[in-house]
């Protein structure tokens, strides 16, 4: 079932109304005490049942909509193609089956073809910017050491 259409951010219209039923989520999420609740859509009477991790994932949607973030649903249990994989990492294809050749990420071939999990290209990319950011740290503290940088 896709409801969705293609992202887009939301009007400032939307933006207030999400903002709006995000207080009004978030403070009734604390009032719950079991594993799910029953919701009403008022336009048709219909009630439904939410387990109360939904209402809470659906508490920051509203949220990040109502700041005019686009939003976007992944399982995570997601499979990619390499290229698909390369476009997350920001990097060329033929870059990305050098690192899962060389075991940086791992994968599955289905046939020939290679395939990737998302939690997989996540950690890569968050191990990725961790390294960056040390690099940076290390030219940072070699350059104070050798006196090319002011204080």
């Amino acid at each position: 079932m896709n409801l969705l259409e293609p992202l887009q951010k939301p009007s400032k219209l939307d933006q207030k109304i999400a903002h709006k039923s995000y207080t009004a989520l978030a403070s009734a999420i604390q009032h719950l005490n079991t594993n799910q609740a029953e919701i009403e859509i008022e336009e048709t009477n219909e009630k439904i049942k939410i387990p109360i991790n939904a209402l809470k994932l659906l508490g920051e949607i509203l949220k990040a909509m109502g700041q005019g973030t686009l939003i976007s649903i992944v399982p995570v249990a997601t499979d990619l193609t390499t290229q698909a994989a390369a476009e997350m990492l920001g990097c060329s294809r033929p870059h990305l089956v050098k690192l899962l050749e060389d075991g940086k990420i791992a994968f599955t071939k289905v046939g020939k073809h290679r395939r990737i999990q998302y939690d997989d290209i996540l950690k890569f990319r968050n191990q990725m910017k961790k390294q960056q950011k040390q690099n940076i740290i290390d030219i940072m503290n070699a350059d104070e050491e050798n006196g090319l940088c002011d204080s």
